[in-house]
């Protein structure tokens, strides 16, 4: 919660989505901004960061409706690359693909690979880019 009230606070929450069950919010789902610094020049794409599931609700489809919603929200936005650190076995059922084949790194280092992705929500939009994703500050004072 505090990381999401400090991305709100900056202005830095690009999509954000709930999901409620009989009244109550049971999962949110949040997107924000991200910056790719390359050799070619920077550009912004989106995060995936964070989603959480109330854990007496997972394993019941709530964490991947919002992960749709949310991608569909990006869509809706016009914005064309999200970028997310997470469960290998989770995230690729939703077009995201490994990011460091494709040039792209997290900022963490190379130990995060196998958990970093990205998912092109418009064919192409990578095509050319590459470099070193950085997450917003509010992410560093967890």
């Amino acid at each position: 919660a505090k990381l999401v009230d400090a991305l709100r606070a900056a202005g830095a929450a690009t999509v954000s989505l709930v999901a409620e069950r009989e009244g109550r919010v049971v999962g949110h789902i949040l997107f924000s901004p991200v910056r790719v610094e390359g050799a070619r020049g920077s550009f912004v794409a989106q995060g995936l960061a964070p989603m959480a599931v109330d854990p007496e609700c997972q394993r019941s489809g709530i964490g991947s409706t919002l992960v749709r919603a949310g991608l569909d929200a990006c869509r809706d936005a016009a914005h064309t690359i999200v970028f997310v650190l997470g469960h290998p076995a989770f995230y690729p059922r939703f077009g995201f693909e490994a990011a460091a084949p494709r040039g792209l790194h997290y900022e963490g280092g190379a130990g995060y690979a196998p958990a970093f992705f990205v998912a092109e929500l418009v064919a192409a939009s990578l095509a050319g880019r590459s470099g070193v994703v950085h997450f917003r500050p509010e992410f560093a004072a967890l």
